[in-house]
């Protein structure tokens, strides 16, 4: 079993409070979020923009696993993840993805995509509608 960590410090009220999101790897390291960065354009991140690069990246390197299960090497896998976030409610992830890979059709391209979307750790833990856009290039 693998265990992550991160922790949270917040201090003052919601909306004019600041925090800090720190990684154990130290990646974020007291990175700051607030009020302004989940709700507005405020300088730092935010929770959701954090679940967006987990997403990308799990489903990225799930989709490299599944390419290469089916005989296909990826010379390049891009994938940009966009949560949408609604009265406090995030209501889809979508996924759009471009890969190169020689020798794959683009049949084969969708249906290993598909694969790769609902079988990637955080698409199986996010309780939400996800969508994807997928390009063969």
């Amino acid at each position: 079993m693998i265990k992550r960590t991160a922790s949270a410090n917040w201090k003052g009220t919601g909306k004019e409070g600041t925090g800090t999101l720190t990684t154990a790897s130290t990646v974020l390291n007291q990175s700051q979020y607030s009020f302004n960065t989940r709700f507005a354009d405020g300088i730092g991140t935010n929770p959701e923009e954090l679940i967006a690069a987990a997403h990308a990246g799990c489903f990225s390197m799930k989709l490299s696993f599944v390419l290469t299960g089916a005989g296909f090497t990826p010379d390049d896998i891009t994938t940009v993840c966009t949560i949408h976030f609604d009265n406090g409610v995030i209501t889809e992830s979508h996924l759009e993805v471009k890969v190169k890979a020689a020798g794959l059709d683009a049949e084969q391209f969708q249906t290993l995509a598909d694969d790769a979307k609902q079988n990637c750790p955080i698409s199986k833990l996010l309780n939400t509608n996800i969508t994807m856009t997928a390009t063969l290039v």
